[in-house]
């Protein structure tokens, strides 16, 4: 029989989770792995903070505390956040733990000697006022690629390229908002190159992944694999197992997904098996599933097999990935930057964690992004849930305590309204059991409330409150083959909603250590319920307009960011600085740039090309004839297969752009200012 071990991906312990989260990687999997629970399967599921991402330390320094301290405050709000909507894993670790340093650093080693490391002396950005060389997560600037205004420095988050920090546009340092510069610094390189082949190979026997990882991963098959960092000059993190090197840490990205191992490591010592851990992810039998969202997806399918194919070790490589699209919210994308977003924590406090299931379950982005809105929200939960799902169970319950006593007995002839009921429901089990399977919540979630507007009709049909004062028995039997649909909903539910098809199975007096096998549409035994409460409970208008309320307040109320200040500079500094009034003659749109505009100016008779980052406060035509104050001795900078000779100067509010335009007649172009 398989194994399985499935994990999520180990989310930053810099913030608290919001649904976005929910929806993309954890809900899935948990019910993924309840699923294959109820079958019988051999499954452990396997989760942890990334604890030494580059977020957790800019954080850090904007509080005045210990890196750990932010680590450790996360870490126990994550939780406490997948443990208010249900969500369970067998181990949940964290990156920061003795256990994952050590591993950890026998990851690298085993590349090292196995030749898939080399030392290189690269270029990197270094900020001169905080004396650093920048991280990843600590600059920011437009994308080479697509021009997407706030690139990190190792991944755009629009088009999904990665990126060396230097070829960004514009990069700033995201502790002082400083320019940095380029300097030399020596790292070690995982030579992904060598693992070309052997990915191209492993990866063709994955014809069934889902569509969006296999474009997502032939994308950066065709572009070319190229020698990414495997470390960093940086003090918080896992130490480079190379004397002499202190100020260098193992790269988030290197050992974060080894976290998975580390965790299943801590989980069966906690067995009290300090080699169980081995069972798993050392057997070929094992199925390794990986859910994650889609920005995940080159980490997982390309950078982390080639890490484990590195190894002495034969360790199981993924045997799927999962990756699901993005959750938007109210029509937007979702930004904790901005506040528009619903924390885990504060919608488990307003409402049943397990409501937030359902709707996040019925909606998964699986395929294309889906979007969270409070109004439907309140409509699934009263519709879906309450009207049609509570609606059979409380008339079933009712009529069975009111007309009988609390006691139906089991019918010897099937009536073919029964049995054609009867019939679509063994259809749907299988249906919902494939959906279970190929991780389609979404359809398996439509499947079952199906399931109970079909025992609702078939309740109607029969008109059990008119049967029962002519025909008894064939009351009874329609109240039973009812209870028979509900008996099939707890099972079938159980992965989406644990607790409430619990509390289903107890009122119906059915075992509580039951498994998918129970799932059957046979006459059994004779049926006494026990006390029954309503499941659900109908959501009101005044709740839903307060959360829109809170939600659009919050936005609003985002807390202004104080200024910065950059160091002073010498009054001969600014005299270098050629500042000039020029006019717009000429303006274009960059291909493949939401953000650049190429712009045509005219300097007393000197025609010169700027390229600025206005493109989404402005259209071309509005600006033609205006006049700016522009940069002029500015060296000439190449971006997006254009030069741009100067900048023209522009305020920042949030994130809307404006140039410092010129009305005043008497200011002739090429006036200089000073």
């Amino acid at each position: 029989m398989s194994k399985y071990i499935v994990t999520s991906a180990l989310p930053y312990a810099n913030g608290k989770l919001h649904i976005g989260h929910l929806a993309g990687a954890y809900l899935p999997a948990d019910i993924f792995v309840r699923f294959l629970k109820l079958k019988n399967e051999d499954v452990i599921y396997i989760c942890g903070t990334d604890e030494h991402g580059a977020p957790i330390s800019i954080k850090a320094e904007a509080e005045g505390v210990s890196p750990k301290d932010i680590a450790n405050r996360y870490h126990e709000k994550i939780k406490e956040g997948f443990d208010a909507v249900g969500i369970e894993f067998d181990n949940f670790s964290g990156t920061d733990r003795q256990i994952h340093y050590k591993l950890s650093q026998d990851f690298f080693k085993d590349l090292d000697k196995n030749g898939f490391i080399s030392i290189k002396t690269s270029k990197q950005l270094y900020c001169e006022h905080d004396k650093k060389f920048l991280a990843d997560r600590y600059v920011e600037g437009i994308c080479p690629f697509c021009g997407y205004e706030g690139a990190r420095g190792d991944q755009c988050d629009n088009c999904g390229k990665l990126i060396d920090a230097t070829a960004l546009i514009e990069p700033k340092c995201m502790i002082c908002g400083n320019t940095p510069v380029v300097k030399e610094t020596t790292h070690w390189f995982l030579d992904l190159p060598k693992f070309g082949d052997k990915l191209k190979n492993w990866i063709g026997t994955k014809s069934f992944w889902k569509d969006n990882v296999h474009k997502f991963i032939m994308s950066w098959l065709e572009s070319g694999l190229i020698e990414r960092a495997i470390t960093r000059d940086l003090k918080w993190g896992i130490p480079l197992p190379i004397e002499g090197n202190d100020d260098k840490v193992l790269y988030v990205w290197f050992e974060a997904p080894i976290g998975y191992i580390s965790s299943t490591i801590e989980w069966a010592k906690n067995q009290g098996d300090d080699d169980l851990w081995k069972k798993y992810w050392m057997d070929e039998n094992t199925k390794l599933i990986h859910f994650i969202g889609k920005d995940n997806i080159p980490f997982h399918t390309i950078i982390w097999p080639a890490l484990l194919m590195g190894q002495d070790k034969n360790f199981v490589l993924p045997y799927d990935v999962p990756a699901n699209e993005y959750l938007n919210l109210e029509g937007k994308q979702l930004s904790t930057s901005r506040n528009w977003a619903i924390w885990v924590d504060e919608i488990a406090k307003d409402f049943d964690g397990e409501y937030v299931r359902y709707y996040l379950a019925a909606n998964a982005p699986e395929t294309k992004d889906s979007d969270f809105v409070w109004k439907d929200f309140q409509n699934s939960i009263n519709n879906d849930l309450a009207n049609v799902l509570g609606n059979l169970a409380n008339r079933v319950f009712t009529f069975i305590a009111k007309f009988y006593d609390g006691k139906i007995s089991k019918y010897s002839e099937v009536s073919d309204s029964a049995l054609e009921l009867l019939n679509s429901a063994k259809k749907i089990i299988r249906e919902v059991e494939t959906c279970y399977q190929n991780y389609k919540v979404r359809k398996a979630t439509k499947l079952i409330i199906d399931l109970a507007r079909l025992g609702n009709k078939y309740f109607d049909e029969r008109k059990p409150w008119k049967m029962v004062k002519e025909n008894k028995e064939g009351a009874s039997e329609t109240l039973y083959v009812c209870y028979q649909i509900l008996e099939i909903i707890s099972i079938l539910f159980t992965p989406v909603f644990p607790k409430k098809m619990s509390k289903l199975r107890a009122s119906m007096n059915l075992k509580s250590d039951f498994n998918w096998d129970d799932l059957c549409t046979e006459i059994t035994d004779d049926v006494t319920i026990g006390e029954f409460k309503p499941l659900f409970t109908k959501i009101e208008d005044k709740e839903i307009d307060t959360q829109i309320e809170k939600l659009f307040a919050n936005l609003k109320s985002k807390k202004k960011e104080k200024i910065v200040h950059k160091e002073d500079i010498e009054f001969d500094d600014f005299e270098k600085m050629e500042l000039r009034i020029v006019k717009i003659i000429e303006v274009e749109k960059i291909k493949k740039s939401k953000k650049l505009l190429k712009i045509l100016v005219d300097l007393d008779g000197e025609k010169r090309t700027v390229l600025s980052g206005i493109a989404k406060n402005y259209k071309p035509k509005d600006l033609i004839g205006k006049k700016v104050v522009m940069l002029i001795n500015l060296k000439p900078k190449k971006m997006m297969g254009e030069l741009s000779q100067g900048m023209i100067l522009a305020a920042t509010n949030g994130d809307k752009l404006s140039l410092l335009t010129l009305d005043r007649e008497d200011l002739d172009i090429g006036s200089p200012i000073s």
